[in-house]
């Protein structure tokens, strides 16, 4: 029997390695605009967001956004979007790649009250059906196409 590795290489799949917190997280490593951070992986996120903090470190254009973001604990919260960014996880790569920006204060707050690292942001739903992603809890990766 042929190992799910091998299949998705042969697919054309990129291997993106996570780790897990102590809060069960997915934790993974990415890069926006060139500059790593590190970010939740999150199949529950719609989209993909970074704090309003972090603008300046992944040379975001935001511009003001009419929607109101919704996450765990909170809702009806302002928003900005970035378009056109580039991101990667690994070697895999998306050159139009649109971000919510938005308060993660609570989400690292949560965090940080279990001694875990903050996180950039969240990497969402919106990235992985763009990617086709393949989610090995197993072996603490993710495969994108």
């Amino acid at each position: 029997m042929k190992k799910l590795q091998e299949v998705l290489k042969k697919e054309k799949y990129k291997k993106v390695k996570f780790k897990i917190t102590k809060t069960q997280h997915l934790l993974i490593k990415a890069k926006i605009n060139g500059v790593e951070g590190r970010f939740i992986l999150d199949t529950g996120a719609s989209n993909s967001c970074v704090g309003f903090e972090r603008i300046e470190l992944f040379q975001l254009q935001a511009e003001d956004s009419n929607t109101k973001a919704s996450g765990a604990g909170a809702t009806g919260m302002h928003t900005q979007t970035a378009k056109e960014n580039k991101l990667q996880l690994g070697t895999w790569k998306n050159n139009d790649f649109d971000l919510i920006i938005f308060d993660m204060s609570h989400v690292n707050e949560a965090l940080t009250a279990y001694k875990v690292k903050t996180v950039d942001g969240i990497i969402g739903a919106d990235i992985l059906l763009k990617g086709k992603a393949i989610i090995d809890y197993y072996n603490n990766c993710v495969y994108l196409r």
